[in-house]
Parts: structure tokens; sequence; C-alpha cells
């Protein structure tokens, strides 16, 4: 750093409580000025590249909490990475396609049907679509502006641009000639109000995915025909009963007992084990007929509840099912094949073809004449009425309802227009992730994860029991599926394209748009077709817009088609960063694609953040106005305030936080307003500019500039590792060192103008400016310029090591000391015994006493003692209390855990000089006990924070005590009523004081006391003329000297 001393003076501050908001206004001019953010990368041309990939989010609303909590985060790794000496380019995305988009364009428009869409052309809705999606971008930039996270908005990536798009059909183009791409039927969770599937990763994504619902549970019977059980029922228990009218066949555990029991003339067969739970309707104890093992039942035939399906093949026969339980129901399945994942395999493997009465919309069709035109959700009363009534077309069949009751359960839910789901056989394209998901668990311990338990834990559980990913969607603004098929069965042929190229080559045009319903006009005759009377039409569905976002390291460069060289050198990327929910989303798919395209990991470390939720622990809601609003929170406390609430939080660490006005102002109280006063303290008192360095010999200089360098270290281990949270808290504890113990401490250094003092202070603020500016842009900028009247904080390195001088014992002794006071200070105030009142002594009992023999003075000065006395006979004071953690060590010792607590509860638990711990029979480690030290007196006696001894406070006051405690008292009312008067602190006075009574001898006696504290060159006793009353009958009248 270069000296200062042809600056003058530091910029003169405005009186009164800083405004935060107001200066952080004046940053962000500032660097729209200055283009700082453009000069913070040009710096680094050359530099060794840090690699962050910047998840798009959705264009077509306002940010919220969670986006701003994410952008801090980005804001913050790629700052400090820069400032470590890397380039880290933060090129902004745009999440466009996808259903978020088209039902927001349908809310615009007032459509409600897929048909309505198809009434007024695809290429008008997906017009829309385009035109809605960057709707708010304008909006994004000033919030993304405002909360001072830097980015890259003039090359920005759009999922709906040409080039990102051919990059997509490409990526699907290899999973196709890899064998990883395919056409199948499968039950898929589906979205009726939508019309289109979802994949089973989307479900697992929120937490109100799944809602509470209640549903109509029956249990019916289904009527034997033929064998010993000939016209008995099988008692069948569902939660659809809307599935009833497809049932095809029952399934059964070969293993599970089964009975066969009379009730009134009519027999029933249901699991041995749920009797008891259908005692209101069969009977405490009623009459057993037959006893048999699932595996006895099979083949069984039986008539089916409704009549419409009755002459589908191999179909209405009790078949196994492993999956059948008695936890509930009643040990009897029903199957119907097109709504069940487990009722399509089992009929599959019977060679039961399903039905699927059932349309696009959720409503029945023809083929169930009686019901038809109603959704499924409608049908399922007068389902259940027939059933009860036996009437209409439950009339012939014999079914029986023998119980309806209402079933309280999680139930997905779509996550794009929150209605409830159904499970539907449909066409679909998948990503084969089954064919390579050991490669995909292998490549996961690649990759660091914070927290560290999203590994092998939410991530890597999801990873082993991952599916097949349905990755096609029955809609229209989206990524074409790039598959053509002949439109004549005689003759089939598949074509899938991966490039413009290709499709010029065999359409013989070049698509400039590759959305519908302009991709779906390329059309040529089949090539297979001897006639020539095929055409290859392109299938209509487009692509999940998990696939997009997925695609998005390669694809927002346009490879491989452009940029290999590019690619190659920044894939996989090294960071990445959403909310926890993203290890079933982004994540997921971001590791899916990167391990069939190009078998390695797409990123290196991961932060997979909490949930912001809202100030009454729920998820945030406009119409509940659960939550602060952002931009009044700006207005009110500043981004950085916002910033730090955000980041300090246990959100980074996996866990939820409650966003509340109290929380973000807490933030200004903890950090920004200390690192503000300490340099307004500073610009206040001293003469002219300091200058940086590190020599003074000052204990408390030293002290301030070892703390500093162990700062520097912590600092610099956690944010390598992205612990964005314990980086604050490290910086939380140093601001409260700086200005609650050294700039209080030496104050009276800086009345003086002491150049170590000013220096020291100067260079401490310098430092840590530049540690704290990723976390704190704002206030960190307009600090440090003023120091060093140079252009940002944002255009330096990060504090070298080896430039702040290291002393870890003086560190650890004062960090002590401070202790010390802090225990001390809390006795006081537990006793009701004021600050300025002196008390005889204190007793500090710790392990090494000599380590705080240097500093014995000092601590009398803090807590206003005559006397300390060290000792390192602990056990004097208080004792030592063990715990046995019964939980951690239970599943090693056993039932020897009981002893042990029993050993250690009769005080006969003795720790080793290993740390071991023996008590009873056991040895325990050390982390499966615990120990705590207790005061004996805890009227006056109290144990450090850290455990490592006590102090004890002598409380006896004296007349001389109480009269010193008097003139303290007097001190600080003379200082407030100089400051009223609008004298500065630093001002010469001339006092003139009466006081009555008794504690006239006490003013006299400490009358030179009392002069030297508040600079006083002149102090009488007298009657003052007018003056002021400033505590217990004292009058007084001061005069600037």
């Amino acid at each position: 750093m270069t000296e200062n001393a042809d600056v003058k003076a530091y910029p003169k501050l405005a009186g009164g409580a800083p405004d935060f908001p107001a200066l952080e206004v004046e940053v962000l001019d500032y660097w729209a000025r200055d283009d700082t953010f453009r000069a913070s990368i040009a710096r680094r041309d050359g530099a060794p590249e840090y690699v962050f990939y910047d998840g798009p989010p959705f264009a077509n609303g306002l940010p919220h909490y969670g986006h701003l909590l994410t952008g801090y985060v980005k804001d913050i790794v790629p700052r400090y990475r820069t400032m470590r000496g890397y380039k880290v380019e933060r090129r902004f995305g745009w999440d466009t396609h996808g259903l978020p988009a088209e039902l927001e364009v349908e809310r615009q428009l007032g459509i409600n049907d897929k048909s309505q869409i198809d009434d007024m052309g695809i290429a008008a809705f997906n017009d829309a679509c385009r035109e809605s999606v960057l709707r708010y971008t304008d909006e994004w930039q000033a919030y993304v502006t405002r909360q001072a996270r830097w980015v890259d908005f003039d090359n920005d990536y759009k999922t709906l641009d040409p080039t990102y798009m051919e990059s997509v059909i490409w990526a699907f183009k290899q999973l196709w000639d890899k064998g990883l791409a395919y056409e199948g039927y499968r039950v898929l969770p589906y979205c009726w109000r939508d019309e289109t599937p979802l994949s089973n990763h989307e479900l697992r994504m929120d937490d109100d995915v799944y809602q509470s619902r209640q549903e109509p549970a029956l249990t019916v019977g289904f009527k034997v025909t033929g064998g010993d059980l000939d016209g008995a029922h099988l008692l069948v228990w569902t939660t659809t009963p809307w599935t009833l009218p497809s049932n095809l066949a029952v399934a059964v555990n070969p293993e599970v007992t089964y009975v066969a029991v009379e009730v009134d003339g009519r027999r029933f067969v249901l699991a041995e084990a749920r009797l008891a739970a259908y005692a209101r309707e069969l009977g405490e104890e009623p009459e057993v007929l037959g006893t048999y093992r699932g595996a006895d039942l099979l083949g069984l035939r039986y008539v089916p509840p409704f009549p419409y399906f009755m002459d589908t093949d191999n179909a209405f026969r009790v078949l196994p099912g492993d999956f059948v339980t008695t936890e509930d129901g009643t040990g009897i399945v029903h199957m119907a094949p097109a709504y069940g994942e487990d009722d399509m395999a089992v009929c599959e493997a019977a060679g039961i073809a399903p039905v699927t009465p059932v349309d696009s919309k959720g409503r029945f069709d023809s083929t169930v004449p009686d019901y038809k035109g109603q959704h499924v959700f409608d049908a399922n009363p007068h389902i259940i009425r027939d059933l009860k009534n036996q009437s209409g077309p439950a009339e012939a069949n014999g079914a029986v309802l023998i119980r309806h009751e209402t079933y309280e359960h999680p139930y997905p839910h779509c996550w794009r227009c929150r209605n409830p789901l159904i499970y539907r056989a449909v066409s679909s394209w998948f990503v084969a992730v089954t064919e390579f998901r050991d490669r995909m668990v292998e490549l996961n311990q690649q990759i660091t994860w914070y927290p560290e338990h999203v590994k092998n834990g939410q991530f890597g559980k999801w990873l082993q029991g991952a599916r097949d990913w349905s990755i096609s969607r029955n809609r229209y603004w989206g990524t074409p599926i790039p598959v053509w098929k002949s439109d004549d069965p005689a003759y089939p042929r598949v074509d899938v394209y991966g490039s413009l190229d290709e499709l010029e080559r065999d359409f013989g045009v070049r698509p400039t748009n590759l959305h519908r319903p302009y991709i779906d006009e390329l059309t040529r005759p089949n090539p297979d077709d001897p006639s020539g009377r095929s055409t290859m039409r392109r299938i209509p569905d487009v692509l999940d817009v998990w696939f997009d976002s997925g695609s998005m390291p390669y694809a927002q460069v346009h490879y491989p088609f452009e940029n290999r060289d590019w690619f190659d050198g920044h894939y996989p990327g090294d960071f990445i960063v959403e909310y926890i929910g993203q290890t079933r989303g982004w994540f997921y798919t971001l590791h899916v694609l990167a391990t069939a395209l190009f078998d390695r990991p797409a990123f290196k470390t991961c932060v997979a953040h909490g949930i912001v939720l809202g100030s009454d622990g729920q998820k945030m809601s406009k119409s509940l106005r659960n939550y602060p609003d952002v931009s009044e929170v700006f207005d009110r406390d500043g981004s950085d305030a916002m910033r730090w609430f955000l980041m300090a939080s246990p959100i980074l660490r996996g866990g939820n936080l409650i966003v509340t006005e109290q929380g973000i102002r807490e933030g200004v109280r903890q950090v920004l307003l200390p690192l503000w006063n300490a340099y307004s303290f500073l610009a206040l008192y001293a003469p002219k500019v300091g200058n940086w360095r590190t020599d003074s010999a000052n204990v408390l200089d030293r002290y301030i500039l070892a703390k500093l360098a162990q700062l520097r270290d912590d600092l610099t281990g956690s944010m390598d590792v992205c612990d964005i949270s314990g980086a604050c808290e490290q910086l939380r504890q140093f601001t409260e060192a700086l200005t609650n113990w050294y700039v209080r401490r030496s104050r009276s250094r800086f009345w003086e103008e002491d150049a170590d003092a000013i220096d020291t202070l100067h260079t401490v603020l310098e430092v840590s400016g530049r540690l704290a500016a990723p976390l704190l842009p704002s206030v960190t900028e307009i600090i440090w310029r003023g120091l060093t009247f140079e252009r940002s904080v944002h255009l330096t390195d990060w504090p070298e090591a080896d430039a702040l001088p290291a002393d870890l014992d003086l560190v650890a002794a004062m960090d002590q000391v401070r202790e010390v006071c802090s225990a001390a200070s809390s006795l006081r105030k537990a006793k009701k015994l004021r600050v300025r009142l002196p008390l005889p002594k204190l007793t500090v009992a710790v392990e090494n006493p000599r380590r705080l023999e240097p500093f014995v003075d000092l601590i009398a000065d803090e807590l206003n003692v005559k006397r300390v006395e060290l000792t390192n006979a602990i056990d004097t004071y208080g004792r030592f209390e063990l715990t046995v953690n019964a939980r951690v060590a239970g599943p090693r010792l056993g039932k020897d855990v009981q002893a042990a607590i029993k050993a250690v509860k009769a005080g006969e638990g003795v720790v080793n000089p290993d740390g071991t711990l023996t008590a009873g029979p056991a040895v325990l480690q050390p982390d499966e006990y615990s120990s705590r030290l207790v005061a004996a007196d805890p009227d006056y006696t109290a144990a450090l924070p850290d455990g490592s001894g006590l102090v004890v406070l002598d409380g006896t006051v004296t007349p001389e005590l109480e009269a010193e405690g008097w003139a303290k008292d007097r001190i600080r009312e003379l200082q407030e009523l100089r400051k009223s008067t609008g004298l500065d602190v630093s001002d010469r006075i001339s006092v003139v004081m009466s006081v009555p009574g008794e504690r006239a001898d006490w003013a006299r006696t400490h009358a030179e006391l009392i002069a030297g504290e508040i600079l006083a060159t002149s102090f009488e006793f007298g009657e003052p003329a007018g003056g002021s009353e400033i505590g217990d009958g004292v009058r007084v009248v001061i005069t600037k000297a």
C-alpha cells in the first residue's frame, strides 16, 4: 500500500446515523459511471479462470427472496475468486420455455383449455409466450443491480435463442445415438389441467408438491367365480374409486396369510392380519372358514365391479404382487394397469393389456358411457353411489361396498398449476437413466457439496433410486423433440436430427425458428416407402424444460457448433448454487446429461441452500403478505443489510429461514453500524490520513493486527469451501473485537492523536474492508475509498497471509481477557452493581493464569475493580459436570451405557489424559460425553463462555468505593451535557459545579478524576449562574475553554 501523506484528511462524514440505502445508491451510481464491473473482469485478462454457471431463472415474474438469496451467493463467490486472482465471467441467463410461461399467457388471454390454443393457432400463442417471458427483464435487471450484484446482462443467454436450441437438440441426438433415448408407454404423473405428463423428479423438488388431501377410501367385494371360493367376495381397498371401472385384475402377496370368513351368510376373503381392522363390518370374532397362503389364491377368477371391459383377454384374475402389504387396506389390491405403475408391471407380466377410458383432460370417454364427460374426481361420488346401491352399471356384477371412509394423505400436485395430479399411462420419450445410474453415483463422489451431507444424502440417495426420465411434454412453447416418424405404420421409419445442417440436408430448407409450428411444417416423403405415399412428420411433443436448463453449460455457447476450445476449458464448472430442491431439478438434470454425454460431472462445487419462509414460518404468499416487501427493505435498510441477514443465517447450511424485518435490521446492528462507526471514529479524531503500517509496539495495536491476520486466514479457509455463513460469523466476531474492545479501550489514545493508534486503525479498516468486500460490497466500497482515495475495493487483491503480523499467543491471551471481562460484567449486571461503581476484587481461576499476568491492570480498569487476583485453583470455585451422550454412545456400548450414566451421576467418572472418560465398566470416547464447568457459588461466580475457567466477583461496597462510583456517574452526565450543548468530545472546557450536602466532600475528593476525564482545564466549585442540573441535585455550567 502507498502512504497517504499527500492527503490531508479523511472525508468529512455527515453527523448522525448513516443512511445506508442512500449510500448504496451513491455506490451504484459510481459503479455505473466508472464501469467498475467491466474493469474487474478486464484486470484479470490472461489469469486462470474460475468457471461459474449461473442457473437461469424464469423471467415471466418478479424476483422473490429465493432469487435474492441465491443471487447474493452468486455475487459473493465470484467477487471473492476475482480478488484471489481469477477471471470470473458472470453471464446472466434466462429460462424462457415451458409451462410456467404458457400458464402465464393462458392467464393473460383467459385460456382455460388446450383446444382454445389450437383455435387461436400455435404461432400466435407462442408469439405471446415469447413476449411474456421477456416482459420482466427490465425489472429483473433493476432488482439484481439494486442488490449490488455484478452480472453481465449484455451477453446474456436465453433458452429460446436458436443457437441455444440447436445445442439442445444436439444433446438429444447424442442420447439417441448412444441408445439412451427411447419412446415408451408408461404410467406417469399426469396433469389433466395442462394435459401433459411430468417426470418423477418434478414431484420431489418442493415440499409443497405433496399436499394433504382427503380422498374417499372404499373397501369393495369382488365376486369370485369357480373353485372352493365360488360366490365369495375378495375384499379390495382403494383410494381411487374412479379407477374401479378400469379394473382388470387384483393382486395378493404370495407370502401373506389370507382367510375366508362368513358374516350373515356371506363369505369374504382378506388378509388375516387385517381382520381386526374390519371388526366393525365383520364382527369381533368372525367365523373363519379357511386359511390360505397368497400363493394359493393365484389364478382365482372373479367378476369385475363394472361391466365395461369384460372381454379383455387374460383379465379378472388374482395375480402376485410382492409390493402388497398388510399395513393398511385389506391385503388385496385392485389393479387398473393404465393408472398405476405397479399395476402396469403386474398386468404386463400376466399378458393383460391396459384399457384407457380417461382422456387427456381427465374425463371419462364413451367406453364408460355411464360416466362419460365426467372428470375423474367429480365421478367419484357417482361411482360410490352406484356401488352402495348396487345400481346402474354396478347392478349386474355383484360387487358389494363394505366400507366407505375418508382417507387423508399427502397427494402430489402439479408444481406449475397446483392442481392434483393423476397417474395415467401415456406414450412418452425417455432418457434411459437406469442404464448409467451407477456411473452417476460414482461421478457424484467427485463433487464437493455444501452442506456436505447432501452428497450421499438427499442427492446421493436420489441418484441411487433414479428412474428413467420422461422428457416429452404435450405442449407448445419449448424446444422441439427432433424426431420425425412415418405417418404410415405399414412403412415405419424414425429419423432424429441434431443440427440445422442435418435438417437442411434432408428437408432442403434451413430453419430460422426452431419453435412450433414452424418446425412442424418440415415434412418430406418417407424414404422407406416405395409407394411414395407416406410422409415423415415431426412428433408434436416438446422437451421437458429441465432438459433445456440441464443443457446450459454447452448450449449457452452453442457447443459443439462453436466455441469447442472454450467449452473444453470451462467444463465442468467450478461452482453452482441453488436451493436444496434443485437436487431433484437443475442439479439433477445437469448431472444426468453430463454423465450421459461427457462421462464427467457438470460442476465441481455445489451449494444447496435451504428455503426462505415467511414471517409466520409458512411458504411466502403474496395474499397473506407474510414477508416484508423487498423494495421496501432496500429503501429502509439497504441491500447490504438484506445480504448479511440471508448470508449469515443457517439457510446456507441447508436449513430454512424465516424472514422478518427485525432479523434484517439485526444485520445493521451486528456488523454494518460497527464497521461504519469505527471508520467514522477514525475520520473524526485523526488529524490527517493514517498510513498503512503494522509495527506499533502497543499491546492493543499488536492484538488487533494479529486478530486481523487470524481473520484473514479464517475467512480464506471458509470462502475457499464456500462456507459463507461461517465467514460471516468470523467477520462478526472480529468486528465485535474491533469496536467493542480495541476502539473502546483505545479512545484516549485517539483523543491524544496517537499516531500508532491512528495508523493501526487505518490499516485494520483498509484490510478488513478488503476481506469484507464480497460480503458487504457497498459499505466496504465507501469506507475503503474514503481511507485510500483509490478507485474501488473490488479492484484490489485479497490480502496476503504474510502482510500482517501473526501472534496466536497474544490473540489467545487477549481473547481470554475479553471472556473474563464479559463473564464478570454479566455478574455485575445480575447483581445490579452499576458499571461505574468500583468493586474491591476480581478472582480469575484458569488453567494457565500466567498468560493473563500482563493484562491484570487492563482487566481491573475494564471492570472497575481495585484488584485482580489470578489462580489456577479452578476446583476451589467450581466443578466439572459430566454428562453421557446416550444417543451417540448407546449404539456402541449397548446396555453398558446405563451403567456409565449411573457412574457419572454418582461422581465416579474420570477423564483420562487422552480425553476419554472412564465411567463404570465403560470407556467413552470424547464425542460420547460432554463436560461443563459449573460455579460453586453462582451468585458471585461465573464460568467463562468457553468453559476454561471461572471468575469470582467481590461485591462488597465500601463508602470510599461508593464515593468514587458517584464521581464516575457525574462524569458520564457531564459528557452527555457536553454533547447536548454542541461541544465536541475533544474540546477542552471550563466547569463550575454546585454539589449539595455531604456529596460535596465526594466531589472534592474526586475533583481531579472528574476534571481529567472530561478534559476540563478549569474546574471550580461554587454557585453557577443558571446552569443545568445533571443528577443527584448537582448543578453545573460548562463553557468551551
